[in-house]
């Protein structure tokens, strides 16, 4: 992969970075901590259990998502640095571009990626 694909890369995923950081931000409740935001989501006394512990899901799942998300973009941008941006972490192959078009943090070629989440998710 040459210089300016890789840089096209990086922009890509520095956005993508940026807005992560705004959604997870915005789920939190801006500055306040973690803590602060779930107290002041989940303290309403009108609300059932059930619709409390629902939400309180719902929050951690979204949260756990992005956060996830987050690392994986972490991760391409260190092998961006590292000049290992493009290829495979497994094979060593290199990831078709139009693969990166559309997921730019993928760390793996389709086969060696279906190969991890078989292994993950076997059945």
């Amino acid at each position: 992969m040459d210089a300016t694909q890789t840089a096209d890369f990086r922009e890509q995923l520095l956005a993508e970075q940026h807005a992560v950081l705004g959604q997870l931000a915005a789920q939190r409740g801006g500055t306040i901590g973690r803590a602060e935001a779930a107290a002041e989501h989940f303290g309403r006394p009108e609300d059932s259990r059930a619709q409390v512990a629902t939400e309180r899901e719902l929050e951690f799942a979204l949260d756990a998502h992005e956060t996830d998300r987050l690392a994986a973009i972490e991760a391409a941008l260190s092998r961006i640095a590292a000049g290992t941006y493009g290829e495979c972490i497994d094979c060593g192959a290199d990831i078709p571009s139009s693969r990166l078009q559309v997921a730019p943090e993928a760390p793996r070629c389709l086969d060696c990626q279906d190969r991890a989440e078989h292994q993950r998710h076997p059945g």
